[in-house]
């Protein structure tokens, strides 16, 4: 039971962190605490310019950077340094440091109980470790997106490395739970049950492109809020619009809607199954489009952005949750 509940915190945990993740890229907070692991400096971010001791600063970092970004390195001085510090992006950016503890330490616990697991040890065991393995390897491209100054390719990466993770504690939190023998022994006929398998494989594969894809977007949403020279957000849209993974993120999510609405149509006129999840993720996927066309459509909205990339990752979980759930009808009935 442990296990479960450890599971269970390190997604949830991983889902507010992808979240604050998105509120730090949105806000333009990625560079707030321009060092790691200390914040300017310091192991408590300051909150005013004074506070910080500039001797305490690698100014040739800061350098390097210019360098990625065309500015003239000369440029950079203490004085610049400083001039560049911000308190709210600084705490922002701090703020999403803080919420990666608790993924940390539950992802941790969760590898060690993991051999206390009764059923599907084996599994158990594998994913947990290999999520622990996740959550170190994504702490370390963190520090390195912080260092590259805020590199597209490993921002991508970063995003997909959570996306896996979401994966693998799925799995965990599904083969740990208790046996719900009513769901376990639900009827559906074997070809059916196929076809909706590999309908539902096909749009996980189709989100998690779709998710990394938006990824994409938003590092060049990043990167043209550097030189929108004071144009206002309700314009950017018809620039970004130009762009070819914009056209392809936003073909690609018809793919999404057909499969989503495929899924829920088979169940609901040809099963008898009484589940959640083609109802959350049809209406999900609805939803997502939505906030897209305001996006695309009306203004690039920050908060539609937040919502955007939050909404992805708990549609990750729901839909492998689901081709968990489905590929067990009949299978775990043998073992209850």
């Amino acid at each position: 039971m442990i296990v479960n509940r450890l599971a269970w915190i390190t997604l949830i945990s991983l889902i507010i962190l992808v979240v604050v993740g998105a509120t730090v890229r949105v806000t333009g907070s990625g560079l707030g605490c321009p060092d790691w692991p200390t914040c300017w400096g310091c192991l408590i971010p300051p909150t005013h310019v004074d506070q910080i001791d500039v001797d305490k600063l690698d100014l040739e970092k800061f350098k390097r950077h210019a360098v990625k970004k065309g500015i003239d390195p000369d440029t950079i001085t203490r004085e610049t340094v400083l001039d560049s510090f911000d308190p709210v992006h600084t705490w922002i950016e701090f703020g999403n440091r803080l919420t990666s503890l608790p993924l940390g330490i539950s992802s941790l616990l969760l590898a060690f109980f993991s051999f206390t697991a009764k059923r599907h040890r084996g599994w158990i065991i594998l994913l947990s470790w290999l999520g622990l393995i996740d959550v170190i390897g994504n702490a370390l491209m963190g520090a390195l997106v912080v260092r590259s100054g805020l590199q597209p390719g490993i921002i991508t990466l970063h995003m997909g490395l959570a996306f896996l993770l979401i994966s693998m504690m799925v799995s965990v939190v599904f083969l740990s739970r208790p046996i719900d023998a009513a769901a376990a022994s639900s009827k559906i006929d074997p070809k059916l049950k196929k076809q909706l398998l590999f309908v539902s494989i096909l749009f996980f594969a189709f989100l998690f492109c779709e998710g990394l894809m938006g990824s994409q977007l938003r590092e060049q949403t990043d990167e043209f809020a550097k030189v929108a020279d004071g144009l206002a957000r309700d314009q950017w849209a018809d620039k970004l619009g130009e762009t070819w993974i914009y056209k392809v993120h936003r073909s690609f999510s018809w793919s999404l809607l057909i499969t989503a609405g495929l899924i829920f149509y088979w169940v609901k006129k040809k099963t008898q199954l009484q589940l959640p999840e083609p109802k959350l993720i049809l209406a999900m996927v609805v939803s997502m489009m939505f906030m897209g066309i305001i996006l695309a459509h009306i203004s690039v909205y920050q908060v539609v952005q937040v919502l955007h990339v939050g909404m992805t990752a708990v549609l990750l979980a729901v839909t492998w949750h689901w081709i968990m759930r489905l590929y067990s009808l009949g299978v775990d009935a043998k073992q209850s």
